[in-house]
């Protein structure tokens, strides 16, 4: 098959290069910013550099797809830093032109990113299928803009009944090639090197957090699966357990210190106007409240199965972190943070701008 990447230079995208590298397929990945192309995966694609958002993107677009067999729809922007182009142009008009494009140029399989943040908050430990409604989290843009691309794909589906659509809707998904990506959304540039790992790191966490995540080389293979069998509709993907605070504070090695997450909120939000840190508050009250997700339709339709466990998966990611490990692509090696007092480093959360 002919398959296009958009976002492949990005965590979920740079797993599926490694996957579909052992395969027989024609790939052409496509970046705002070109990768190192003589490091592997990247190697193994060829590369069209285009802002899926851009003015220019559609028709641009339509000619890369014009061929495949399928496109698979990575790029979003989940935690842009404040020079970044704004979240909603990225995520809604470069979806749009995603979608147009891939129908404008007779692409038979669409597969697309979407998110377990995209559902309604369900009750806290309950696992939800992909029935399940997707309403999102109203105060979080990321959740909110899943949402609302989920009723895009929706009436995609319903204006071109021809094109198989295909979407997964994963949790967090993390890998250590993805260390610098997620220790610069996480971490104060002011902040020392944190001791991850040792015993008297101390871990604010708040009472009930609970926590699934997955590994990007399984997405990845699910995506593969999907590719091969052709299939359609929503699959949730998961790793095998779900985290609590005190797993997470043992995985890093510390001691859990119990803050509730009211306070914890509290604190972000000025430190992240300041742009102390980069984490906005709404990231926090969608770690409480997404969703559980049941991972079934992925297991039965496609025959999928994690390979990594959820603590295996976090402590690969903790001990990249620590080694101060970074990717082959912009995304996975950012620039390292300045601090400019009073001026936020990453956009707003609550806004999408």
């Amino acid at each position: 098959m002919k398959i296009v990447v958009t976002g492949a230079s990005g965590n979920i995208g740079t797993a599926l290069l490694r996957v579909l590298a052992g395969e027989d397929h024609e790939v052409v990945g496509v970046a705002r910013r070109r990768p190192d192309t003589a490091a592997a995966p990247y190697s193994s694609a060829r590369w069209v550099q285009q802002d899926v958002g851009a003015n220019d993107a559609w028709p641009e677009l339509t000619g890369t797809f014009t061929g495949a067999d399928a496109v698979v729809h990575l790029a979003w922007a989940i935690h842009p830093r404040a020079d970044d182009p704004a979240m909603l142009r990225t995520n809604m008009a470069g979806s749009a032109n995603v979608l147009r494009a891939a129908a404008d140029a007779g692409v038979e399989h669409v597969v697309c990113a979407s998110s377990v943040a995209a559902y309604t908050p369900a009750n806290r430990w309950d696992e939800v299928d992909e029935g399940w409604p997707c309403g999102g989290l109203a105060d979080s843009a990321y959740s909110a803009g899943k949402a609302a691309f989920e009723s895009k794909l929706d009436e995609f589906c319903r204006d071109h009944p021809g094109i198989r659509v295909a979407r997964i809707r994963p949790c967090g998904v993390v890998q250590p090639d993805a260390a610098a990506e997620f220790s610069g959304w996480l971490l104060s540039p002011l902040a020392p090197p944190l001791p991850l790992g040792r015993k008297w790191l101390p871990v604010p966490l708040w009472p009930g957090l609970r926590m699934q995540v997955v590994h990007s080389d399984d997405v990845a293979r699910a995506i593969l699966a999907i590719l091969d069998r052709r299939a359609t509709g929503a699959f949730n993907l998961a790793g095998d357990s779900v985290l609590k605070s005190r797993d997470l504070a043992a995985l890093a090695g510390g001691i859990r210190i119990p803050v509730p997450l009211r306070l914890l909120t509290g604190l972000a939000w000025p430190s992240w106007r300041l742009g102390l840190q980069p984490l906005h508050p709404s990231w926090l009250r969608l770690a409480d409240r997404a969703s559980l997700v049941d991972t079934r339709r992925a297991r039965e339709e496609l025959g999928w199965r994690p390979r990594h466990d959820a603590a295996s998966t976090i402590t690969d990611l903790l001990a990249a972190i620590r080694a101060g490990r970074r990717g082959d692509s912009r995304p996975l090696d950012p620039p390292r943070d300045r601090v400019r007092l009073g001026r936020p480093s990453h956009q707003d959360q609550s806004t999408g701008r």
